[in-house]
């Protein structure tokens, strides 16, 4: 749940929205265990290493505040303007909000008679012995009324110390430990999620959340086909660069293994209707680009690991040569979706992700082969797609047709462009740094919530995140970085 909320799960319980404040009449409260970090719950607030105050509701004359004790990553919650038997408590969630089972009414306190204000103790936000990524809210009530205010959630700045660590510390929300996926079960946009997450490993040095790229290994390895395989050749291709970047960062040789089985899964599915490409799926019944923007990429990052070993190169370089010559690169250089296989040509309109992907692909070719002719090809790319109508308004990335909500495939893609530009951005020596930099400081301005969580628009306004465009701003903070 989050401060938004126009509807409440509660066994019992009635709500309301009033002034964005959520009231809620006879909630149950849910037993927690006590949380151990540099100090269990129940220290007492007066030994708080500082105090700030990130989000207040008020209820009746009460004001509820949460303090955050940003040194000790613990918070407590403190009640204000209100009379004997009036109640203040705090409510502490490891999954960004949207349950609180973990923890309600902890340290519930009521106004002593005489008094106007209270406390509660502390309690610490996360749980670090079971990698918990917590956030907390205060809550109360008027002693003579059933109804109680909360505030929104949030937390510490623990991991959250900039805008690209704490973007990532909100993803982390999602993350399933069981699964080893994003928001329970998510599959292709999961992979995009681990990038981004080993993206910010590199750039911010954090590395607190390192344990999810063995978790999701180890948990999903021998799901579907096996190997990060399935009938979307996507899906598989967006895994495969994953497993590339995991072993980047760690050296493990079994990731690159997955990856290399990841691209020749991919090209089993290459032939040459339409002279050539792989088939988007399984079932061979459409060729796009973003699979074979994935293909050429993934075997030209592969080509730049094993070094002596051809075959991925050629495959890269066969893989642009065909793509070149589908009109699927058009000629104001900005990337369609997909060809008609009854002309053999590019018949469709553009997407964020077909840009930033191929853009990507690209600046690996470049590097795999030193074709020069490719990253010229990139820039050209990288300019039209930064100024383009149908990708640009108001000077700020919006996908053609952006919808209102972060669930499905389409809040992901614009992660994927701004990951591709990013790498182009890089290879360049920050040509696109004022683009990169605007769209940050837009999503930061005015698409975020008081748990650093974004929504779909990056220039506004905000709408409930999900991991899909959660990892997406974060891949557009670590680019901007």
């Amino acid at each position: 749940m989050s401060v938004r909320w126009s509807t409440m799960v509660a066994t019992g319980a009635a709500a309301a929205v009033t002034a964005g404040v959520l009231v809620v009449a006879g909630a149950s409260p849910a037993a927690a265990a006590t949380v151990c970090n540099r100090y269990c719950d129940g220290r007492d607030a007066a030994l708080a290493g500082g105090d700030r105050t990130p989000v207040s509701s008020t209820l009746y004359g009460r004001t509820f505040a949460l303090h955050v004790d940003d040194p000790n990553s613990m918070g407590w919650a403190s009640l204000s303007g209100g009379r004997a038997g009036d109640e203040v408590w705090l409510d502490r969630s490891f999954d960004g909000g949207r349950g609180w089972s973990s923890g309600s009414r902890l340290g519930v306190t009521a106004v002593p008679s005489g008094a106007t204000l209270t406390r509660t103790t502390m309690v610490n936000v996360d749980d670090w012995v079971n990698r918990g990524v917590g956030a907390l809210r205060a809550c109360g009530k008027a002693g003579d009324r059933p109804e109680v205010a909360c505030t929104a959630w949030a937390r510490s700045t623990w991991n959250a110390a900039d805008r690209s660590r704490a973007a990532a510390t909100a993803l982390m929300m999602r993350y399933d430990q069981n699964t080893g996926l994003f928001d329970g079960n998510a599959w292709w946009t999961s992979a995009n999620a681990l990038t981004a997450l080993i993206g910010n490993i590199r750039v911010s040095g954090m590395d607190s959340y390192r344990y999810a790229i063995a978790t999701t290994y180890d948990k999903q390895i021998t799901s579907r086909q096996g190997q990060f395989r399935n009938e979307y050749l996507d899906d598989t291709g967006w895994w495969g660069l994953a497993w590339v970047a995991a072993y980047d960062l760690t050296g493990d040789s079994r990731y690159l293994s997955t990856a290399r089985a990841d691209a020749d899964h991919m090209h089993a599915y290459w032939d040459n209707t339409c002279g050539g490409g792989v088939w988007w799926k399984t079932d061979r019944s459409s060729k796009v680009a973003i699979a074979n923007s994935l293909y050429i990429q993934l075997n030209a990052e592969l080509a730049q690991r094993l070094a002596g070993d051809a075959v991925y190169r050629d495959r890269a370089r066969t893989g642009w040569s065909w793509f070149a010559g589908t009109g699927m690169l058009t000629t104001a250089n900005i990337v369609i979706d997909r060809i008609s296989l009854e002309t053999c040509r590019g018949a469709s309109g553009p997407l964020t992700y077909n840009s930033g992907v191929l853009m990507n692909a690209l600046v690996q070719l470049n590097r795999a082969t030193g074709d020069a002719a490719a990253l010229a090809t990139a820039r050209r790319i990288g300019d039209a797609s930064t100024t383009h109508s149908a990708l640009n308004s108001g000077g700020i990335l919006r996908e053609p047709g952006e919808g209102e909500s972060c669930q499905g495939d389409q809040p992901s893609w614009k992660g994927e462009y701004a990951r591709g530009l990013g790498v182009l951005n890089d290879a360049l020596g920050g040509v696109y740094d004022g683009y990169l930099q605007r769209q940050a400081t837009s999503a930061f301005t005015h698409n975020r919530n008081s748990l650093d969580e974004y929504g779909i628009h990056w220039a506004g306004p905000f709408v409930p995140s999900a991991h899909a465009c959660q990892h997406s701003a974060l891949d557009l903070l670590n680019a901007a970085a």
